[in-house]
């Protein structure tokens, strides 16, 4: 079963189906793994309800990283801000589907982190303290 999970996250790596920005967004933040230089970038659109309508990510990095951005992006269209900001390193581990060591934790959750900082609002948080 792990070769099967190996194949997917080779695959959203290659083919992504959620690469992109998106102009306008209604939430955008973007952040680095300095450990190993990975850089994502996550855009939302988000309806009158409060429901993620469409997401993007962007960036560079490993297959882990971008793999797990493509595939959490790929979850959250449809769910409401709300059951963003509980989404858990648990839900990533398990649309990856692999056991990760320490170092490829910190890639695969760089996706959520951005995620989560761009739906509280940390981008604006940052701008203000400048």
């Amino acid at each position: 079963m792990d070769d099967l999970y190996r194949e997917q996250i080779i695959d959203h790596y290659k083919n992504p189906r959620m690469r992109g920005t998106l102009e306008p967004h209604d939430y955008s933040y973007s952040d680095d793994n300095p450990v190993c230089g990975d850089h994502l970038r996550i855009d939302l659109r988000v309806d009158e309800t409060g429901r993620i309508t469409e997401a993007a990510f962007d960036g560079e990095g490993c297959a882990i990283s971008q793999a797990s951005a493509d595939l959490l992006v790929e979850s959250v269209v449809g769910k409401t801000l709300e059951e963003v900001k509980q989404l858990s390193k648990d839900d990533v581990l398990e649309l990856l589907g692999i056991e990760l060591g320490p170092v490829r934790l910190k890639c695969a959750l760089l996706s959520l982190k951005v995620l989560k900082a761009g739906v509280y609002g940390l981008e604006e948080l940052e701008e203000e303290l400048v």
